[in-house]
């Protein structure tokens, strides 16, 4: 049993002690027993429901809006140029006299919504062949080029 020193009358009592016995000043309580911790509570989950749903609802919307954003395909007289990228850049130029062939690709999905990928084959490029992913009425984006690619054929 340790003793320690009254603050009132300066007598040594037990520190187990309530109330000093000469005095009677009341003790304050062991350090053992103010950090013992008996409960941490913290707000349910459940409590949080309605924000989860509705952030892995708005989530898919602003991840779809960047990648939409981050392809844009640009067709001139005389060329094709392709950029796909947020911070990291990825850009083509084609030109309109090199292009060898149009491939369009679409699921069923696509055929209802009128979306595909765009292949350009053209004779300049090593691989041969970019594809411009999920545009919009690819039949169009085809018909143009194809289009432009005989006009310049005619005048040359």
């Amino acid at each position: 049993m340790a003793l320690t020193k009254c603050p009132e009358c300066g007598g040594q009592i037990s520190t187990l002690a309530k109330t000093c016995p000469q005095c009677g000043f009341p003790m304050p309580v062991a350090a053992a027993d103010v950090t013992t911790l008996l409960l941490e509570v913290r707000p349910s989950w459940w409590n949080f429901f309605w924000h989860l749903v509705f952030a892995w609802l708005i989530v898919p919307w602003i991840v779809a809006w960047l990648r939409r954003r981050s392809t844009v395909l640009r067709i001139y007289p005389d060329r094709i140029a392709w950029e796909h990228g947020l911070m990291a850049k990825e850009s083509r130029e084609l030109f309109i006299k090199d292009v060898r062939s149009v491939d369009v690709d679409q699921t069923v999905w696509g055929r209802l919504v009128n979306v595909g990928d765009v292949t350009i084959s053209t004779a300049a490029t090593v691989d041969a062949a970019d594809v411009v992913a999920g545009i919009s009425h690819p039949m169009r984006v085809k018909d143009l080029i194809i289009s432009q690619r005989q006009r310049l054929s005619q005048v040359s």
